[in-house]
């Protein structure tokens, strides 16, 4: 034991916290509630085909009343063709904010440039909210 804590001691303070950090993250990885990937599948899904109302099928009432097809096709031109040359999705974990659980994914792409963080802010099994950062 004593040489782990030299081991730590030793160890300059952000590489530390980076380490703990990444320690962190792999235990708290893990599955996405029930039915949740899928429905983060379908939304890249018609994200990608540019169809709102199989956006926000998965969303409550608020969320499928705050998308708009202009909102959608600007993602849409950003994104389209990343998400079309192929891309892995990784569930990350999740919070509690609010009164509501927001499930976090990392999405790598196929064509190797900068990756995207997905949240998607869920309340009694509807999407409430969804970003990709």
């Amino acid at each position: 034991m004593k040489f782990v804590s030299r081991l730590f001691a030793a160890l300059p303070r952000r590489l530390f916290v980076a380490l703990a950090v990444a320690a962190l993250a792999h235990g708290a990885a893990g599955q996405a509630p029930a039915g949740m990937d899928t429905a983060l599948k379908n939304m890249l899904s018609a994200l990608q085909a540019g169809s709102v109302a199989d956006f926000v099928a998965p969303g409550d009432d608020h969320f499928k009343a705050g998308m708009t097809q202009a909102m959608l096709d600007q993602v849409r031109a950003q994104l389209g063709p990343r998400l079309a040359r192929g891309y892995t999705s990784t569930f990350l974990g999740s919070l509690r904010e609010q009164g509501y659980t927001v499930l976090l994914w990392k999405l790598e792409f196929k064509d190797g440039n900068d990756d995207r963080l997905v949240t998607m802010a869920v309340k009694d099994g509807k999407v409430a909210g969804f970003f990709l950062r």
